[in-house]
C-alpha cells in the first residue's frame, strides 16, 4: 500500500502594508471597539453597566461568526477571555479598582488557552497568525507547519507566564511608583523580544522544510 504524500505548498510572507490591511479589521473588532464602548458606557451608564456593554459586544461578535460558520479571530477570542476574567474578579470582589489592577488574571487564562490549544489539536498561535497574515489553509495543513504552531503556542504560553511573574515580582518588591513605570517597560521588552524570536523561528523552520517562497505578496507556490 502506497503512503499518501502531502503536497508541498510554499508560502510568501506578504508586504507590511498587506499585513496591516489584513490585521486592521481584527484589531479594531477585538481590541479597539470594546475599549471605546467601555469608555463611553463608563461615562453614560456607570462602571458596572459598562462592563456588560463591553462583554456583550465581544460575545455577540463571536456568536455572529459561529452562526455564520465563519472563523473566530484569535484576537477576538483572547479579548473575550481576558475581559470575562477581569469582570469576574471585579464582580466577586465588588470593586472596580480590581478590574483595572488585575489584568494579570486574564494573562494567566490566556496562557492557559495557549497551553490547552496544543493537545486539543488547534494551536492558538495558528489562529492568531491568521488574524495578522492571510495564510492559506493548504499551507497550515502541512505537518511541519502544524508542529511549528504547536511549539509556538507553548512558547507564547511561557512568555505570558513570564510576564505574570515579572508583574507580581515588581508589585510585591518595588514601590508603586517604580511598579507603574517598570512594569510596562519590562513586559513590553519581553513581548517585543518574543515577537522577534517568533518571526525568526518561523523563517528558519519554513526554510528548512522548503516551505517559504520568495517575492510576491502572500501567495503560495505549488
Amino acid at each position: 500500500m502506497t503512503q499518501a504524500v502531502t503536497p508541498v505548498v510554499r508560502f510568501r510572507i506578504p508586504r507590511l502594508a498587506t499585513l496591516a490591511r489584513h490585521a486592521a479589521p481584527h484589531v479594531i473588532e477585538g481590541t479597539l471597539i470594546p475599549v471605546v464602548l467601555f469608555a463611553v458606557s463608563l461615562h453614560l451608564l456607570g462602571p458596572w453597566r459598562a462592563l456588560g456593554v463591553g462583554l456583550a459586544w465581544s460575545y455577540s461578535a463571536i456568536a455572529r461568526r459561529v452562526l455564520l460558520r465563519q472563523r473566530v479571530p484569535g484576537l477576538l477570542l483572547l479579548g473575550a477571555i481576558g475581559a470575562t476574567a477581569r469582570a469576574g474578579v471585579a464582580l466577586v470582589t465588588g470593586s472596580m479598582v480590581v478590574y483595572f489592577l488585575q489584568p494579570t488574571l486574564g494573562t494567566v487564562l490566556v496562557a492557559g488557552a495557549f497551553l490547552l490549544s496544543v493537545p486539543a489539536g488547534h494551536p492558538l498561535a495558528a489562529r492568531l497568525a491568521h488574524d495578522f497574515c492571510p495564510i492559506p489553509d493548504a499551507f497550515t495543513r502541512h505537518p511541519a507547519v502544524r508542529r511549528f504552531f504547536a511549539r509556538l503556542s507553548l512558547l507564547w504560553a511561557a512568555v505570558l507566564l513570564a510576564n505574570v511573574g515579572i508583574t507580581l515580582w515588581l508589585l510585591f518588591s518595588q514601590s508603586l511608583g517604580t511598579f507603574v513605570v517598570a512594569r510596562p517597560l519590562a513586559t513590553s521588552a519581553l513581548t517585543a523580544a518574543a515577537i522577534g524570536a517568533s518571526v525568526a523561528w518561523f523563517r528558519r523552520t519554513m526554510h528548512r522544510h522548503d516551505l517559504l517562497a520568495t517575492g510576491g505578496d502572500g501567495e503560495t507556490d505549488r
